[in-house]
C-alpha cells in the first residue's frame, strides 16, 4: 500500500479545500449533495454510510473507501457491519472488490476505529 488510510483521507479532504479556493461553487454544491444525501430519511445515516462503503469497495476507489469507512465509524458502525457491507460488494465485484476489502478497507478500519473508541 503506497499510502496509509489516513494519508488518503487527509489528501482527499485537503484537496477539497484547495480546489474550493478556485472552484468554490462546485465544491460547495458537491458538499451540499453529500449533506442532503446522508441526512436521515427512510434510511438512517449509518445505513447510508454502509451502502457507501460497499459501493466504494465495488468501485475500487481508494479515497471513497477511506472516507466512507471513517464516516461509517463516526456514525456508530462496527467493524463487523463495515466488513459485512464490504462482502456485499464482493458478491457483485468478485476478486477486485475482495482485494480492496481485505487490504485498504480493513486497514482503514484498523486505522480509524481507535478514533471513535470511548
Amino acid at each position: 500500500m503506497a499510502k496509509t488510510p489516513r494519508e488518503y483521507l487527509n489528501e482527499f479532504t485537503q484537496g477539497l479545500n484547495d480546489v474550493a479556493k478556485t472552484n468554490r461553487d462546485n465544491v460547495k454544491a458537491f458538499m451540499n449533495l453529500l449533506g442532503v444525501t446522508y441526512k436521515p430519511g427512510a434510511l438512517d445515516t449509518k445505513t447510508k454510510e454502509l451502502m457507501s462503503v460497499a459501493i466504494a469497495a465495488y468501485n475500487r476507489c481508494e479515497y471513497c473507501i477511506t472516507y466512507h469507512v471513517y464516516k461509517a465509524l463516526e456514525v456508530g458502525a462496527t467493524r463487523e457491519e463495515i466488513m459485512e457491507a464490504a462482502m456485499v460488494a464482493v458478491a457483485f465485484g468478485g476478486g477486485p472488490s475482495m482485494a480492496y476489502s481485505v487490504s485498504l478497507l480493513k486497514a482503514s478500519i484498523d486505522e480509524f476505529e481507535p478514533d471513535f473508541k470511548k
